[in-house]
């Protein structure tokens, strides 16, 4: 059975900055690009940054709009933490634990890129609570 990829175009103004910054920044491979798209290779999924010409603006919070990725070891959400420190790349919301104590725990981080998108790293304690514990009806910061 194959293996089934995520794929997700978003925008951005600039192919050398966006590459600075998901290449050199969040440790992306770099795929096929033209001046106007840019093939990226996230942890074995499909991103595809289009530069636009449309004004692209900063959304007051996390919600609703933002991607990212569930670790399954909390190593690998440990070592990417550390790499994104290291990189000086800006933090929308620094690490934190949610939910604490209780089946939904999980470390989260946000970060924005130059074009602000936002990317969420997550890593669950509890791995059933990615998509199921649905006795419980928390999700994400809002009340």
């Amino acid at each position: 059975m194959s293996q089934t990829l995520f794929h997700l175009a978003f925008p951005v103004t600039d192919i050398a900055q966006t590459k600075a910054y998901y290449v050199d920044g969040l440790g992306c491979i770099p795929g096929r690009e033209t001046p106007l798209a840019l093939i990226l290779n996230l942890y074995g999924h499909q991103l595809v940054a289009h530069v636009t010409k449309e004004s692209l603006t900063r959304q007051r919070t996390i919600y609703p709009r933002h991607f990212g990725l569930i670790f399954t070891q909390e190593q690998d959400w440990e070592d990417l933490l550390e790499k994104a420190q290291q990189q000086q790349l800006f933090f929308r919301e620094e690490p934190k634990n949610r939910f604490v104590g209780s089946p939904l725990e999980h470390r989260t981080f946000f970060l924005e890129d130059p074009f602000y998108n936002l990317i969420e790293i997550k890593y669950y304690r509890h791995p059933e609570a990615i998509f199921g514990s649905y006795e419980y009806s928390q999700i994400g910061d809002r009340a």
